[in-house]
């Protein structure tokens, strides 16, 4: 059941100014200043990606449909990998507890640790409709015991799921009665304490919670707030929010549907919560916009506190132009400062205090620009990409076509570089990719020395059905893991 709340409205008589006052009222703080345009960020380097592991079958051309990757998610500390695919199983990785080190640091490994069934496949009766088993998001909650617990979430119905180990047992030789046949058998001598034995080690995953009935169309987003108590919910038209505690009811914050359908101009693509302002949101929508919520100005927050979002061109616009400028991801950087945004072709940084534009933007694919009538007949143009900050915000990562990734440093003037996704020997370094417009000779990139430093790639020869779409980033360390079908990929730094 699903709450509406009366939004607290401004009186009809209040004027103008007085409705100024009241903005400026709410009016957000940071910090620091607004970046300027023409202020630098002090340079960081490139990273040089090298590859650690990839799980999945690599061998196989064929692959069922269940076993593609759907999301892909660290937890706080980096210590657990979560994945879920579109068979509604989340598999769960450990990092290497072994205590073996490589190249002067603790080993960078993930393997195996729980894999359970969070969603089934499911039919709503009363509008005929199926609703597939397909995990759309995960969300790590911050650990407060000896057990993790986690938010997964299909189309309709978010879970939350608790992962605990357990490592000792009762002793078989310690029971008063046998464990078979109690009834017929009278107890005589003396009276044990049962004892507890080591016994192998087996993690279980338990269902917790399930939040369920509140939502109309298909859910694209969760997020846990930074009080841990509560957590957003988000579908193409609203926005819920729910307490960990209370499963039977949630409030609606944001809802954009229009009274007639036939009006519908927008949908919500991605909302996320900010890092440490429990009362701050964003919301991003098809039409490249970004809003900015605050929570204790409103209960009902259609009205936004801050719109970020660039004019456009309109010499540039074409029938695509819409499409592209559709906002697939937004992701609060670690410190709260910046937004970070994925349209079609590029990845934008925003500053919370500068809403007019963004202040860094990267292009992703530009060569796609010639190709967008192939890439809407063939249904990729709508693909969903994920952006990813780095622990310490400096560094920012995408996905692409071709298992093809991009890892932007902030502040520095070279090119970003494009790595492949492929199989090689552990801790290789990875060579990274040129992708050639297809007009275009293949450059000469030998070195100095004579050696081959990229591989060309021609825009013709890019497989659209190989696909990075989820990327994650550890916390603290540069380890990255990206979903590319039905593999998943671990890279790092050392």
């Amino acid at each position: 059941m699903v709450m509406e709340v009366d939004e607290p409205a401004v009186a009809a008589t209040t004027s103008q100014n007085e409705q100024q006052e009241h903005q400026n009222d709410v009016e957000m703080d940071t910090s620091e200043g607004p970046i300027e345009h023409d202020q630098t960020f002090e340079p960081v380097d490139q990273i040089n990606w090298k590859f650690n592991q990839v799980k999945g079958n690599i061998d196989a051309d064929v692959h069922t449909e269940a076993d593609v990757i759907s999301c892909v998610e660290f937890s706080h500390d980096g210590e657990y990998l979560a994945t879920g695919d579109k068979g509604g199983r989340v598999v769960i990785f450990q990092r290497d507890q072994s205590g073996k080190y490589v190249k002067g640091v603790r080993s960078r490994e993930y393997n195996v640790y729980s894999t359970f069934q969070s969603h089934e496949p499911e039919f709503d009766y009363l509008k005929s409709l199926e609703i597939d088993e397909k995990i759309n998001q995960i969300r790590w909650l911050k650990k407060k015991n000896a057990a993790n617990f986690i938010l997964s979430t299909n189309d309709k119905t978010i879970k939350l799921w608790k992962i605990s180990e357990r490592e000792r047992k009762i002793g078989d030789d310690a029971w008063n009665l046998p464990r078979s046949n109690r009834i017929n058998t009278s107890f005589k001598g003396k009276l044990q304490i049962p004892s507890i034995v080591p016994m192998e080690l087996i993690v279980e995953a338990s269902p917790r919670r399930v939040y369920g009935n509140a939502h109309t169309y298909h859910v694209n987003s969760i997020s846990v707030n930074s009080d841990q108590e509560t957590f957003l919910s988000a579908d193409d038209l609203r926005v819920n929010l729910w307490n960990l505690e209370i499963t039977n009811e949630s409030f609606n914050i944001v809802d954009i549907k229009p009274a007639n359908m036939e009006e519908l101009t927008e949908v919500i693509t991605a909302a996320e919560f900010h890092p440490t302002q429990c009362n701050w949101f964003v919301y991003s929508s098809s039409k490249g916009s970004i809003r900015l919520c605050d929570m204790r100005d409103r209960a009902l927050c259609d009205a936004y506190a801050k719109i970020f979002e660039e004019p456009e061109d309109p010499q540039s616009r074409s029938f695509f132009s819409e499409i592209i400028a559709s906002v697939s991801d937004v992701k609060f950087s670690h410190n709260g400062r910046y937004l970070l945004t994925r349209d079609y072709l590029t990845v934008k940084v925003w500053d919370l205090n500068m809403e007019s534009q963004p202040v860094e933007t990267y292009p992703v694919h530009n060569y796609l620009r010639t190709k967008l009538c192939a890439l809407y007949e063939n249904d990729s143009i709508f693909d969903k990409f994920e952006c990813e900050w780095s622990g310490d915000d400096k560094h920012i990562l995408t996905g692409s076509y071709h298992n093809l990734f991009r890892s932007y440093a902030r502040g520095n003037q070279g090119e970003a570089k494009t790595w492949e996704a492929r199989p090689q020997e552990p801790h290789a370094t990875l060579r990274s990719r040129f992708v050639v417009p297809s007009a275009k000779r293949k450059r000469n990139n030998l070195s100095s020395s004579g050696e081959t430093t990229e591989e060309d790639l021609s825009s013709d020869q890019l497989q659209f059905d190989r696909k990075i779409l989820h990327t994650a980033w550890h916390p603290k360390d540069n380890i990255i893991a990206l979903a590319a079908t039905n593999n998943l990929y671990i890279f790092s730094d050392v």
